[in-house]
């Protein structure tokens, strides 16, 4: 009978230990923060026969959690020829999204574009809709959004010219967005992103199309080269109908 009571205490004490040294296995996993966030500079200095300089920045904040998503951006691009500014524009994004399945999701957007060197000083679209999930893994990522919303316009009332002013009407108008965006994670330091965005109402169509490819420098550090072109299908007579940016800057991710 002692020997027995014995066995069953030193069963008893396995087990005990065993069941410790699982919880402190759990207790000591790290979840992965919810929060990433993405600082971004760039500048630019022409001297010589041309003097400009440039200066972008981006900052992008984003926070997963359960079926919730929630991102913001700023863009910021500045240009200086001959001591003079002569572009600049603001470019800010909020959307939150939520989980109806594994692929697809409900999506609210805005988006605003604040310029000087564009058909209107203000370009705001509020759009929300449905967004599907082709691909979402860690090496590469494809999803289609597409809803519809409304865009207001303030127009340019600056002079091109001595006597030449562009759209003089401001535009509030329902309009129909769709979106495209992609990342490919190439190699485990070089990865590939492209975003193409579509906003179609009476007025104009308005396409944005970002392509970036990023390579990482340390963990927390990378080299980004980025390209930025805005679209519109009407444009003054005179005026080219595409603006576009290209860029190289550091990349700081937290």
């Amino acid at each position: 009978m002692s020997k027995l009571w014995l066995l069953s205490m030193g069963l008893l004490s396995s087990m005990c230990a065993y069941a410790d040294e699982q919880g402190q296995d759990h207790s000591d996993i790290e979840l992965p923060s919810p929060w990433n966030t993405e600082v971004e500079f760039g500048y630019q200095a022409h001297t010589g026969n041309s003097d400009s300089r440039s200066l972008n920045s981006r900052l992008n904040l984003e926070y997963v959690e359960g079926r919730h998503r929630t991102y913001g951006e700023w863009k910021y691009y500045l240009l200086y020829k001959d001591g003079e500014e002569d572009k600049r524009q603001s470019t800010y994004t909020a959307q939150s999204d939520f989980k109806l399945s594994p692929k697809t999701y409900l999506y609210s957007s805005f988006r605003g574009i604040d310029s000087r060197y564009t058909a209107y000083f203000k370009d705001y679209t509020l759009s929300g809709g449905l967004g599907y999930q082709f691909a979402n893994t860690e090496h590469f990522i494809l999803e289609v959004e597409f809803g519809p919303g409304f865009r207001y316009q303030e127009p340019n009332l600056d002079e091109i010219d001595d006597d030449d002013i562009i759209f003089p009407e401001t535009v509030r108008e329902g309009i129909f967005r769709g979106n495209l965006n992609t990342r490919w994670q190439a190699l485990d330091s070089l990865s590939i992103a492209a975003d193409v965005t579509v906003v179609s109402g009476y007025s104009n169509t308005r396409t944005d199309t970002d392509i970036s490819v990023t390579n990482n420098v340390t963990e927390d550090i990378a080299l980004k080269l980025a390209y930025s072109r805005q679209y519109h299908d009407k444009v003054p007579e005179g005026l080219t109908k595409a603006d576009s940016i290209f860029s190289v800057n550091l990349l700081f991710q937290f």
